[in-house]
Formats: C-alpha cells, sequence, structure tokens
C-alpha cells in the first residue's frame, strides 16, 4: 500500500483454533515479515495453569503449526506465539515444544528457537512483597506470604522486551510463555522503531484473527500493514471484509476504559485515534498515541488447589416448582447439612445451584424477572475431596428430585436428567488466588530466555 511498510500475518485467535488454509496461502502472496499467534489466554479459568493441561487440543495445535511453521521457515519470516499451551506454565511450554519438535522432525526442518519461560519463582514474590511492590488489581485484596505459598503455579504475563530481545539474537522462531497478546505482535515493529502506540493498538487488533472482520471468526487469519503514521487490516480470506465497526468494537475488547490500552510499560492513548474504512475490505487507523508509564509493572497469575468438583445436571417443566425455586433449593441445602452432620465437616465442601432461564448467567442483577416455562438446574459441589464432593452432589441431587413444594400434584420425580449416570465428577478444582501486579526495574526480569537448535543441519 506504501513504502517503509512492516506486514505482520495473524493466523487465529489462539493457536489450535483452526484458520482458513486457501486464506493462509494467499497471505503469503505478499512479503510477509512476521508471522505470530496466541497460544493461550486465561479466559478459560484458572484450571488449565493449575494442571499444567492446556485447553487446546494437540491434534488441532500440531494441525495448525504443521501448515504454518514449514513456510515461515522456508521464507525466513519470524514466527511468533505466546501463552504456549494454552496457560503459558512450564508444563505447558514443554508441551508445546514437544508438538514444534514433532513438526519440524516431520517436515526435515531446521531452525533457531528462543524459548521464554515465564513461572515465577515463589522467593522471587516473596521479595517483592517484603519490598512493597505487588499491589492488588481494583477490589483483589492485598498479597499474603499464606497466598504465595498455597500457589501451586504462578507465571508473569511478559510484555514486548524479551521477545524484542531474542529477535535481535536472529531466532526464526520465538515459543514464549505466558505472554500479553499484543506483545507477539507488536514487539517487531516497536524493535524496528515504528510508532508504539500504532504497534500496540494494531497488536490489540490483530491477535483475535479475524474478529475485526465481516462476518467475524477467531479462527482465520488477519493481515496487518504497519506505516509511519498509521496501520491497515485486512483479511486475505475473499468471504471477509474489515469494517470500521468492527475494527472500533475490538479496540474495545477485554479494556475498562474505551480510551485507554493498558500495557507493562504504558499506556495507548486513543482519544485521537481516526479509523476509516480505506477499500471495501480494508480500514485505515491512524492517531493512537503512546504514553510511557511512571512505573513498570508485570501482572502475576497464580492457583491453588481449591478442592474437588461433582455436578449434576437436570431439568424443570413444574412451573410451581419453578415459582419456588428459590425456597426448594435452600430447603435442599437444608436437608443436605442435616444428613451429614455428624460425618462431614460443613466447612468441607460447598453448594452452588445455578439456574438456567431464570438468573445463572447476571445473578442477583438479573433485570427480567419473568418466569419461563422450563429452566435448568446444574448442582454444583466442590469438597475437600473427590469423595465429599461424590457424596454431597447425590444427597442433594436426590432431595431435589422428591422435594414437596406447594402444588404439587405428582409423587414421581420433579425433575429430567439428561444423561446418565447424573452425577459427573470432574476432578481438582482451582482458584486464582495471586492477581496481582508486581513493579519491576526491568521487563524481562520475571522471564527467562533460553536458546536451542532445533532439527539438524
Amino acid at each position: 500500500m506504501e513504502e517503509q511498510e512492516l506486514k505482520i500475518l495473524s493466523l487465529s485467535g489462539i493457536l489450535g483454533y483452526g484458520y482458513n488454509e486457501e486464506a493462509f496461502k494467499k497471505a503469503l502472496e505478499q512479503d510477509i515479515d512476521v508471522i505470530g499467534v496466541d497460544g493461550g489466554s486465561s479466559d478459560p479459568g484458572p484450571y488449565y495453569l493449575g494442571s499444567g493441561k492446556s485447553f487446546t487440543e494437540r491434534q488441532a495445535v500440531k494441525r495448525d503449526l504443521g501448515l504454518a511453521l514449514p513456510e515461515a521457515i522456508k521464507r525466513n519470516i519470524p514466527f511468533i506465539i505466546g501463552t504456549a499451551g494454552g496457560a503459558g506454565g512450564e508444563p505447558h511450554l514443554q508441551w508445546m515444544i514437544e508438538i514444534f519438535k514433532e513438526v519440524a522432525k516431520e517436515n526435515n526442518l531446521s531452525f533457531k528457537m528462543a524459548e521464554i519461560h515465564c513461572e515465577v519463582e515463589k522467593d522471587y514474590l516473596k521479595k517483592k512483597l517484603e519490598e512493597g511492590k505487588i499491589k492488588p488489581f481494583a477490589n483483589n485484596s492485598n498479597l499474603t506470604i499464606d497466598d504465595i505459598e498455597k500457589c501451586q503455579r504462578v507465571v508473569g504475563q511478559i510484555g514486548v522486551d524479551p521477545f524484542i530481545f531474542a529477535l535481535e539474537e536472529g531466532v526464526q522462531v520465538i515459543l514464549a510463555g505466558r505472554a500479553c497478546d499484543t506483545a507477539i505482535f507488536a514487539s517487531s515493529p516497536i524493535m524496528k522503531g515504528y510508532d508504539q502506540g500504532l504497534s500496540y493498538h494494531m497488536a490489540k487488533i490483530i491477535e483475535c484473527g479475524a474478529m475485526c472482520t465481516v462476518p467475524l471468526s477467531a479462527a482465520d487469519v488477519m493481515l496487518a500493514e504497519i506505516n509511519k503514521d498509521h496501520f491497515f487490516l485486512e483479511s486475505p480470506n475473499p468471504i471477509r471484509r474489515c469494517s470500521v465497526e468492527r475494527v472500533a468494537a475490538h479496540t474495545l475488547y477485554e479494556q475498562v476504559n474505551p480510551y485507554y490500552i493498558y500495557e507493562p510499560d504504558g499506556i495507548v492513548d486513543l482519544r485521537e485515534t481516526k479509523f476509516e474504512q480505506y477499500t471495501k475490505k480494508s480500514v485505515r487507523v491512524s492517531g493512537s498515541r503512546f504514553i510511557p508509564g511512571e512505573k513498570k509493572t508485570i501482572k502475576i497469575e497464580g492457583v491453588k488447589l481449591a478442592g474437588y468438583r461433582t455436578i449434576s445436571i437436570c431439568g424443570a417443566r413444574d412451573i410451581g416448582m419453578i415459582k419456588n425455586i428459590t425456597k426448594i433449593l435452600n430447603e435442599v441445602q437444608n436437608r443436605v447439612k442435616e444428613n451429614i452432620q455428624n460425618s462431614i465437616n460443613p466447612e468441607d465442601y460447598t453448594i452452588l445451584f445455578r439456574k438456567y432461564g431464570i438468573d445463572a448467567v447476571e445473578g442477583l442483577i438479573e433485570p427480567l424477572k419473568d418466569l419461563p416455562h422450563e429452566i435448568g438446574i446444574i448442582v454444583d459441589v466442590v469438597g475437600k475431596t473427590q469423595e465429599i464432593a461424590n457424596i454431597i452432589c447425590a444427597i442433594a441431587r436426590s432431595n431435589l428430585l422428591h422435594i414437596d413444594y406447594p402444588g404439587r400434584k405428582t409423587t414421581a420425580g420433579n425433575i429430567a436428567f439428561p444423561y446418565s449416570p447424573s452425577d459427573i465428577s470432574l476432578g481438582s478444582v482451582y482458584n486464582f488466588n495471586i492477581y496481582h501486579l508486581v513493579e519491576v526495574e526491568n521487563l524481562s526480569e520475571t522471564s527467562r530466555i533460553e536458546f536451542i537448535e532445533v532439527g539438524s543441519k
């Protein structure tokens, strides 16, 4: 489009979500400077960080990698992945390294790779806590030594600095643990001297794949071209087009303030940002400005084991039961307590009832109060052990099945189960007990870089 441009290709919203192979090939008809893709997110919750497992399937990840990696190596295009393996801890990083090695072996590839390790040591956190350099987010409580001790795994969400260091070392592939989504795509243009505000804003848009297009999709490629004072966005897939509305909407994605994008080293000011429909398929963005932060901070995420979960899913279609559901569920809670009062400590379990069709999503703030003709109920039990969770769920489910209420006409069960067995053991449950900001002197201090040679020359 213009001289001095840098072209960056995003494969999809997350590695393993898939992308259109023909659109990928069409993108490669241009001179691509960087290929990037996010490998994970904290959105699916704390389980994956605690368990060391990925929420993406191995075969799907290998398919996405198998298409892109050979082309990146053949064309000498830097290939960057952040938040490897879904959560970016050490087991997730090692899981991804094995997939890389498989793909390299099967395609006879050899390349230099930077591994960025992002797990944070407890002693480091304790020292920072003693120095008063760990602060909570919003309404989170202050971090304690006990929180650190109980933590199963903690990661630091790195920004662009470790990526830039690796790129300056001339690697062809960067595989990082927990990372800011934007860092994957902003690191190369920032390293090359492009405007930081534009670089971060561009990265914020393309990190979710084709979510800024019509029709939108997180499972497709997106191309960005950054220039001196603006950037362009365009989908290589002919069925998609970028629109001002979608690009502006995705700018607001995950932001608490519509005018700012927060990064470890500062803020992107969007108050003078301009969105223009450049062609039918592309959007031009300009005016985004970077404001360096007074302090450099890294977000740290840690999880602790909270117990073990068992659930039971059922449905109710009796309007009398639906009208009395709050009283019924309170009564079930009381009956469970009576039943186990001499055998299980009430502090060793929790019961939560999710009422889909009434207020399961919004809870107490649900504005629509009209009753539906049917509801779905999830009996959600977390116990100190799996056995406790199983027992409590069984007692709660059986009482819910046969409880009496005003207007009940039958003596049979008043709820229906879509599955047999009705009780489903889900195993370990984790909670985020560390979700804080740590003030750092160096934005690379929570990470460690290792350079390896993959394949043989």
